[in-house]
């Protein structure tokens, strides 16, 4: 039986050239191939002149040519594959997810704005690839609060204990185990609570917070536990903590080496593949690259 492949999407940009070697880094530890994909865009309806004429040809392609002599004296690679497709690539990256085991790309490619933090092609792939992306961001996004407690690999993953996604858990617990690093669990629970009983006013919450916290670290510890008991070699830090869920997956995003995200199930009223708030403010602002995984069916 193969092993499905980690697909790394380049454009010849610096953007993507940092995904490729962080897609090279996982197909190894994996030990996976590699498979590295250039989509050449249509041309805009108009514009037939710069259209690239006949069939995509992986041999004859400048993007692959130049990741082919990045590669060539890499000791230790993985068995590489390229593929030159043409079409839409917020359309075509998102399918290339159906037989790979990891879809990696950077934060924008060639032709984005540049003031863009996330380019709308890592955003259409993160919400509706079938197999978790990795977007790499670039070097330099500043995060504000306080640093890792101590240094050493680490991979962060958010729990939402309300809802939580075991394939999301059993990734980054996958992936630590992969790296050898600890487990940063980052269980965040709403405070303040608000109580509204009339329009217009706002009364104190009649809530403990110690009892919220206590109630957050029992749930977490509990879903954490069949994870934590297939790799019993981890360390696993759970961390509790009030408010914005974002901000803490952010903050706790510097110096890590991967920050691990769900992505909204599909609902009944709302079918359409979706991103939380949550998953789409760390893919802007997380400065390590984030990993978003698609949840499993209902029945896991």
């Amino acid at each position: 039986m193969s092993t499905a492949p980690v697909i790394a999407a380049v454009d010849g940009s610096d953007d993507s050239l940092r995904a490729l070697d962080w897609a090279v880094d996982a197909a190894r530890r994996r030990a996976a191939p590699l498979r590295v994909v250039h989509v050449r865009q249509y041309a805009a309806w108009g514009q037939a002149d710069v259209l690239v004429a006949g069939p995509p040809d992986a041999a004859g392609d400048p993007v692959l040519d130049e990741v082919r002599a990045r590669l060539a004296d890499s000791a230790g690679e993985p068995t590489v594959e390229y593929v030159a497709l043409e079409g839409v690539p917020g359309a075509v990256l998102p399918e290339l997810g159906t037989d790979a085991q990891l879809l990696v790309l950077g934060s924008r490619g060639r032709g984005g704005f540049a003031s863009l933090l996330l380019g709308s092609n890592g955003l259409a792939a993160a919400r509706d690839s079938e197999c978790p992306v990795v977007v790499v961001p670039r070097p330099g996004r500043e995060v504000h609060g306080e640093g890792p407690a101590e240094p050493g690999p680490r991979v962060v993953v958010g729990l939402h204990v309300d809802s939580p996604d075991d394939r999301t858990l059993a990734f980054a617990f996958a992936e630590a185990a992969l790296r050898a690093a600890r487990v940063q669990v980052i269980a965040a629970y709403p405070w303040p609570v608000q109580t509204w009983t009339a329009p217009g006013q706002l009364v104190p919450p009649a809530i403990d917070q110690h009892a919220v916290e206590s109630e957050t670290r029992t749930l977490a510890d509990g879903f954490l536990a069949p994870h934590h008991g297939r790799h019993p070699e981890l360390r696993v830090d759970t961390e509790t903590l009030p408010g914005d869920a974002a901000g803490h997956l952010v903050a706790a995003s510097r110096d890590a080496d991967l920050v691990v995200v769900g992505r909204h199930r599909r609902r009944l009223l709302a079918p359409a593949r979706m991103m939380g708030s949550v998953t789409q403010a760390v893919l802007l602002h997380a400065a390590s690259p984030i990993a978003v995984v698609p949840p499993g069916p209902p029945q896991e």
